[in-house]
């Protein structure tokens, strides 16, 4: 699952075949480290995103739009003002790295043509997207990496570009065998390993097919092969060097059991053949790396975005939790309330008889079938002190027992209360989302609102405060009925006690954080699949989404109440059915 230097062929000649000669008639950058390129070719218009993530880097066409922020960032500016209406002359990959090199034409101020290179690097943590002139001098990029972090190469306005160092491995696409036996075939380290080592581009993805495609095994150390073994691992490798020369590649995403599992521009024998995975081939690398990326993109950045929403819940979790032990360390202590109550009645019933200075009263126990029982005792103190001071004992404990349970319930409800919101910043998929989970945290005092500003003279009410409008998930059963999804605690309540009619029947995962998830009967009998389905979205949108199956309860919705005072999406209800779903949707249809 990797973006390598054959799948950056791949999309260079894409690239080259839809856009060489396009103008730039717009240019974006939605993310900090994203460009959406748009640009008018001869007879159509293409969107080109470019990302630099750290954890998904990409470039492939796309249809979709994306919201850019209202003002431009900097780097933006910079190459709006440069090559914005310029035309694109050249994409270039040199050898197999991941890089790619889009020449852009344009005219400068005084109407001179000029020449300059936007340049992405797909290279993971060390992705960019670094802008230059005609000499290669960096004019600036989306990720400025001085000395201080690199000492390698620093990606600094006015510093030289040059490619970075891939620790001397060599370019397959010009390999000879000569080479390919001293530097790759010597190597005392696994075939695969061998070539991903050795060779710019290839991925141990990559490596695998190659050894397969030779009939090799990959685990077997390079240096053992036989001189035949090597010549035909030297010519697997020249054939697929020469199908990449020719343009020749085959874009598509391998799946196991419904889920996509790897891409490439390579067919991979070696996962098809096992029977276990499924090839779908597309027509463009950029379908591929759409499909493949978008959800998996959108995912990495709402993740990102939470970070500091997760922090603040786990920092309260964490206190919560602590406070929690230490509330029932003190509950504990209170358990030998009852004897000293008892020892008190006991004194008063037979401590007419002691001595003055007793240290003890031995004694029948009557709430103890009549055994006898030590009470230790004030010798300072006659009898009906001593009873006195136990009875004071018995009543702090009892008080202390009294608001240490109540203590302990409301901990417990608010550590159920922060485990639903980490739930919910599991499953959010928009700034939307995020937002909602943001207002529950201010609502109940984790998070401070931010201040509207001063109130002048004169102030006479600002607006009131408006919350958050975004829809609970939807999915239609295949039965055709309406599933609704609550994706947080508001949008439980939401599609609880607002979407749903008495006679709909309500899932959620048992005993553990998850979503409220209706399915809207119109009076008409559920068949089991649809039973099934619900439980199914019940159990993956849950804490248990980790788990082959989770136990779902299921009620009719007229048997959910909420409980007086309780926090939102916390519900109540005492008859309900159980079953054991799937934690997983594949094949559920999502209404978009």
């Amino acid at each position: 699952m990797a973006l390598d230097g054959i799948a950056v062929a791949n999309l260079r000649k894409e690239i080259e075949d839809r856009i060489l000669g396009g103008r730039i008639s717009k240019i974006a950058q939605p993310e900090s480290d994203e460009l959406l390129l748009t640009i008018k070719g001869a007879n159509e218009q293409y969107r080109l995103a470019l990302c630099a993530s750290a954890s998904l880097p990409y470039v492939y066409f796309t249809e979709a739009n994306r919201p850019s922020p209202a003002a431009a960032p900097g780097f933006c500016m910079l190459l709006r003002k440069h090559i914005g209406g310029g035309r694109i002359t050249g994409v270039s990959q040199p050898g197999l790295e991941r890089i790619l090199i889009f020449t852009v034409e344009h005219l400068d101020e005084l109407g001179d043509v000029r020449h300059k290179k936007l340049i992405i690097e797909l290279m993971g943590k060390h992705s960019n997207l670094i802008f230059c002139d005609e000499e290669d001098r960096i004019i600036d990029s989306i990720k400025r990496i001085p000395a201080t972090v690199s000492s390698l190469r620093e990606v600094l306005p006015g510093r030289p570009y040059f490619i970075p160092n891939t620790m001397d491995k060599k370019d397959p696409l010009s390999l000879s065998r000569e080479v390919f036996f001293a530097e790759t075939a010597s190597r005392p380290v696994p075939c695969s390993k061998a070539l991903y080592t050795t060779l710019t581009g290839l991925s141990p993805l990559t490596a695998e097919e190659i050894c397969y495609r030779a009939g090799i095994d990959s685990d077997l150390p390079a240096a053992g092969l036989s001189d035949a073994e090597k010549e035909h691992l030297y010519g697997t490798l020249r054939r697929i060097m020469e199908d990449i020369k020719d343009g020749l590649f085959t874009p598509n995403i391998v799946s196991r059991a419904g889920t996509p599992q790897e891409f490439s521009s390579l067919r991979l024998t070696h996962l098809t053949d096992s029977g276990l995975y499924m090839e779908e081939e597309y027509d463009t690398i950029s379908q591929v790396l759409e499909t493949f990326y978008a959800a998996r993109s959108a995912a990495t950045r709402i993740h990102q975005k939470s970070a500091d929403l997760r922090k603040i819940v786990s920092n309260a979790l964490e206190r919560n939790i602590k406070k929690y032990e230490l509330q029932k360390k003190q509950l504990k202590d209170t358990e030998k309330r009852d004897k000293f109550r008892v020892y008190g009645e006991l004194i008063h019933t037979y401590g007419y008889s002691l001595p003055e200075g007793a240290k003890e009263l031995v004694a029948p126990n009557y709430y103890d079938d009549g055994k006898e029982i030590q009470i230790p005792l004030d010798p300072d103190l006659d009898a009906a002190a001593n009873a006195a001071r136990y009875f004071e004992k018995y009543n702090k404990q009892k008080r202390t027992y009294e608001a240490l349970s109540q203590l302990i319930q409301e901990t417990a409800e608010e550590t159920a209360h922060l485990e639903s919101i980490s739930a919910a910043l599991d499953i959010a998929r928009t700034e939307a989302d995020l937002s909602q989970i943001k207002e529950e945290l201010q609502q109940f005092g984790y998070m401070k609102k931010r201040s509207q500003g001063k109130r002048g003279p004169g102030y006479k009410g600002g607006k009131k405060e408006k919350r958050t409008v975004n829809k609970p998930l939807h999915y239609l059963s295949s039965d055709g009925f309406h599933m609704y999804v609550g994706k947080n605690n508001y949008q439980n309540e939401e599609v609880t006690f607002q979407m749903a009619d008495g006679g709909d029947w309500w899932f959620h995962a048992k005993g553990i954080p998850g979503s409220h998830v209706i399915v809207k009967t119109e009076g008409k009998e559920l068949p089991d699949r649809t039973f099934l389905e619900a439980g199914r979205l019940a159990a993956y949108y849950s804490k248990g989404r980790g788990n082959d199956k989770v136990e779902v309860d299921y009620v009719k919705r007229k048997e959910v109440k909420k409980g007086a005072g309780g926090k939102p999406g916390f519900v109540i209800y005492h008859t309900n059915y159980s079953l054991m779903a799937p934690a997983n949707i594949d094949g559920l249809e999502e209404v978009q």
